[in-house]
């Protein structure tokens, strides 16, 4: 009992605490370096391990016992409330509590066996009623678990919290029939608008209804973020909302990604938490999650994430799948986005490998149409033609690159012609031989009748001089007969 007129409670003196119950105390718990003076009667009567340790310490009923607590969960902080509610004293659970009171709890077996209505079920309760039916609190203890996510998976903490984040997000907000709180942002009407005292001000948010979780979710570490996007895929989410998501956490976490996005991705403030190791490990778990969707801004994004990933060094696998994936859409792709440099050791300005390995993933898929492939032969004639004056660029690459597509991909050779025409003027000093070797990957019957005008007056390509005469010469029968 605490002296009259004074509340039970605890202080505590440098590394000491003590219960100003007013009396001397028979049991000393270290936590630490940290030491409680306590008393054996009410601990023991809610503590499972605190009985179990004092049966196991010799004449534990004469003078004061010292036990030490190892890895205990929270440390002397958790404990300290442990303490509190041995002792009768209130301890009030919120959601930045509730998880390391929930973990002590659990650590000190304070269950219903030790004691009608004891810590750990006072906590499950609350957690259940409180955490898993509020978005913003689940949030709150989720981010607690990210330093123990063994033992909360223990107790399937995590879970619980991911499972009711994945349902409020798979459910319309307008049918809560309540405001929806983001964490990080502004309250919001279900309507998206943002609300001030409860009153609909009719602003908007700069997000669909759908997006409404984007930002809160990207403020989880890549373990438990990934984690969240493996169960909202259980439970069936369209993966064009998981690909938005993540794509909206990768322009959070990873720098330099943001100037390859469009729209809101662009201007965003990146995190400085991560070191370049980490953030190989988020690229490559991120690459690991994505769905497989096409279309232009998501393969704009993959190449981001291509661009960087090639600066971090990620691993084999990672960059290869990251090239499959480009590859298999390379339709969407934009000169720009393929304009690659070399990140290592190289003599060439640009990763012309890489582009070729998308350009042969390309040629695999099998949904490849005359169009399409149309398209994409037209961006790599431009490729050619923007790497062509690098000077340190190799033939054999200029023509590797031009035989990487199936010849029918050309219903012109224009593009080819710009291009090895840009390639002969940065590279001066190449003989009539290997001029005439690259010339070889042009079909001139597949030249329009202005390239053969240029092509008759160019001096870089007079080794093929009576062809292209030959040629214009085929077109102006044709031009008289179709007349």
């Amino acid at each position: 009992m605490a002296p009259t007129g004074k509340a039970l409670g605890f202080y505590n003196e440098d590394n000491d605490w003590f219960c100003n119950a007013g009396l001397p105390s028979d049991l000393t718990i270290v936590i630490d370096g940290v030491n409680f003076h306590l008393h054996k009667f009410p601990l023991l009567s809610r503590c499972g391990k605190i009985e179990k340790l004092m049966k196991e310490t010799e004449n534990n009923n004469k003078g004061t016992s010292t036990i030490t607590l190892e890895d205990i969960p929270g440390g002397a902080t958790s404990f300290l409330s442990a303490s509190n509610f041995c002792y009768g004293v209130h301890i009030e659970l919120t959601p930045t509590n509730i998880v390391m009171v929930y973990h002590v709890s659990d650590y000190l077996e304070m269950t219903d066996e030790y004691g009608d209505d004891n810590l750990f079920s006072k906590t499950e309760t609350y957690f259940h009623k409180n955490i898993l039916t509020n978005w913003k609190d689940c949030m709150v203890a989720l981010q607690s678990c990210e330093t123990i996510v063994t033992q909360s998976d223990n107790l399937q903490i995590i879970s619980k919290c991911l499972n009711a984040m994945s349902a409020m997000v798979c459910t319309d907000p307008s049918l809560f029939g309540w405001p929806m709180m983001m964490m990080y942002g502004c309250l919001q009407s279900p309507g998206g608008s943002i609300l001030w005292n409860g009153i609909d001000t009719g602003a908007r948010i700069q997000t669909s209804e759908s997006e409404w979780w984007f930002e809160d979710v990207s403020h989880l570490s890549i373990v438990l973020f990934k984690r969240l996007i493996k169960t909202l895929e259980s439970k069936g989410i369209q993966p064009e909302k998981l690909t938005g998501a993540i794509m909206y956490y990768s322009g959070k976490c990873l720098h330099g990604l943001g100037r390859w996005q469009s729209g809101q991705f662009s201007k965003t403030k990146f995190s400085a938490k991560y070191d370049i190791v980490d953030q190989r490990v988020v690229l490559e778990i991120i690459v690991d999650i994505l769905p497989h969707i096409k279309g232009e801004s998501f393969c704009r994004f993959l190449l981001g994430l291509l661009r960087v990933g090639l600066m971090l060094g990620v691993s084999d696998k990672c960059q290869e799948s990251l090239e499959r994936r480009i590859g298999m859409q390379l339709e969407f792709a934009t000169l720009d986005g393929i304009m690659i440099p070399s990140y290592i050791d190289s003599d060439t300005l640009y990763n012309t490998d890489t582009v070729e390995r998308m350009i042969n993933y390309f040629i695999t898929c099998e949904e490849m149409g005359f169009t399409t492939l149309t398209n994409v032969s037209k961006l790599v004639d431009s490729y050619i033609a923007e790497i062509a004056s690098d000077v340190n660029l190799k033939p054999d690459k200029i023509r590797s690159l031009a035989k990487s597509l199936p010849e029918s991909s050309r219903s012109l050779h224009d593009g080819l012609y710009r291009a090895l025409d840009i390639y002969f003027e940065a590279h001066s000093w190449l003989n009539e031989k290997e001029k005439e070797g690259l010339c070889k990957i042009i079909e001139w019957e597949k030249l329009s009748i202005d390239a053969c005008a240029h092509a008759s007056q160019n001096d870089a390509f007079m080794c093929l001089m009576t062809k292209i005469t030959l040629h214009i010469i085929h077109w102006a029968l044709c031009m008289r007969m179709s007349y």
